[in-house]
């Protein structure tokens, strides 16, 4: 395990946003193979991949997350199941292979999110023992504050109480965790990424600044590979730069957002933590490591995402009025489509056909990113709408949908097409090679919604959809 403080140079006691807030960002290492290892210990130190659409013996599907053994092999998250063969083919196909190393193959699982959601579940309770107050995140990841547990005027304290947490959960789940502390959300987020896997790091109040000060600036909350490609433009290199940047030039090149991403460089960030409810969405989101125009390319993916988004709404006891996708096309063009049906159903071949069928408007456009929706969500025991009506209740007018849904229809009322601008200025800036579930701006989101998602070192589907 690694620990400590990062070297915090000459920024060292300025003063930071957070008050005396103690707030841990919980983030579980590699968590759907590590879930994997706990059911068959057998693949502990092998190079493991699960995918999400992936079938045993199959070459469908993409990558949800790859073991680090796996990544030393070049397989990144979201990366087409094909692409991680090529480079890193499965063990059983290798051991009946004379020509193949069996030393260069691994293990392929493919994602079984309950038995995941139950581990989650596990490492949950503990997290709730040991904090007053809980965000969830995603199915790998939370936020606590535990500003009445310790006090930063112990810094040892608040360092063995975050040592106690990963204990804990080592102990009482069986999986590893990375954990960064710091009087802000923001600063404890990247902490927690700062020195994976298995790392804690402490930044105390007066020092955020000066840990963010060296950090490329792709690593500042709410900073993607476009925005810091465009910042980078602009001569700004790492989260000092960011942090002493013209305000004015910022706001002109990226709107409010500009200033946001330039107060979390400052260590400003006075958000609270707290705990969210129901979702009012269910969406999963998967970048092309390069953009391509490759039609069944596309649908592999678009099948694979709306499998996983069916799925979950099944397990939710979630019905849904409308269904929808988002392609993103190069540079950054966000285009959204969604359908909206009679009433709330719940039927994963009509969610995977009706995006297919959206889809097939971007059948020859080059794509960098797809992800699939479904929204205006009901968790009642109400009854189920049939295709050409709702049964037993009269049903709500198509604009009533759009609306609940956080959309607007078009004149056909069938598909909607929101402001692309508006998009992006929810930060949805995620980088390829990411699967990221916090899609298309939700009403129900708010930080995370635009925050980047875990880059590819890191990177795997979160499922705690709760943001």
């Amino acid at each position: 395990m690694s620990e400590g403080r990062p070297d915090l140079g000459a920024f060292a006691g300025e003063a930071d946003e957070g008050g005396d807030r103690v707030v841990c960002h919980v983030d579980m290492d590699c968590f759907y193979a590590a879930c994997e290892r706990l059911r068959e210990p057998a693949l502990r130190g092998e190079p493991l991949v699960v995918g999400m659409g992936y079938e045993s013996d199959e070459p469908h599907g993409a990558v949800a997350t790859a073991s680090y053994e796996a990544r030393e092999f070049g397989v990144e998250s979201a990366m087409a199941i094909s692409e991680a063969l090529e480079l890193l083919p499965r063990k059983v196909e290798a051991a009946r292979d004379d020509d193949a190393d069996v030393d260069e193959a691994g293990f392929y699982r493919p994602v079984d999110l309950d038995y995941y959601e139950d581990v989650a579940a596990d490492v949950k309770a503990v997290l709730r023992e040991r904090a007053d107050v809980l965000r969830e995140v995603s199915i790998d990841e939370a936020y606590l504050d535990v500003t009445d547990r310790v006090d930063w005027a112990d810094s040892e304290g608040v360092a063995a109480y975050a040592r106690e947490i990963k204990g804990r959960i080592r102990e009482a789940v069986g999986v590893v965790a990375s954990v960064g502390v710091a009087p802000t959300m923001s600063a404890a987020k990247i902490a927690s990424d700062h020195d994976k896997p298995d790392g804690l790091v402490v930044v105390e109040p007066g020092e955020v600044r000066a840990f963010l000060a060296p950090l490329d600036v792709a690593e500042i909350h709410n900073v993607g590979p476009v925005t810091a490609r465009e910042l980078r433009e602009m001569g700004i290199e790492t989260a000092g730069d960011l942090a002493g940047a013209d305000p004015d030039a910022l706001r002109e090149r990226f709107g409010e957002r500009g200033l946001q991403i330039r107060r979390f460089a400052r260590g400003e960030d006075d958000r609270d933590v707290e705990p969210v409810g129901e979702p009012k969405s269910l969406s999963r989101e998967s970048a092309f490591t390069e953009a391509t125009a490759e039609r069944e390319a596309k649908r592999d993916r678009v099948r694979a995402l709306a499998a996983d988004v069916a799925e979950r709404a099944e397990r939710e006891d979630a019905l849904y009025r409308t269904i929808g996708i988002k392609v993103v096309t190069p540079p950054f063009d966000v285009n959204t489509r969604a359908e909206s049906l009679p009433g709330p159903v719940q039927n994963a071949d009509l969610v995977t056909e009706t995006a297919l069928d959206l889809l097939a408007e971007f059948a020859d456009e080059r794509v960098r990113k797809v992800g699939v929706r479904v929204s205006n969500l009901s968790f009642t025991e109400s009854d189920q709408a049939s295709l050409t009506g709702f049964d037993g209740e009269g049903v709500g007018s198509p604009d009533d949908a759009a609306e609940n849904a956080g959309e607007p229809l078009d004149a056909e009322h069938e598909r909607v097409t929101p402001d692309a601008n508006a998009e992006q200025a929810l930060g949805d800036d995620a980088g390829a090679g990411q699967v990221r579930l916090t899609g298309f701006g939700d009403a129900n989101s708010d930080e995370e919604a635009a925050d980047e998602p875990e880059r590819p070192s890191e990177g795997q589907t979160s499922l705690w959809e709760y943001v």
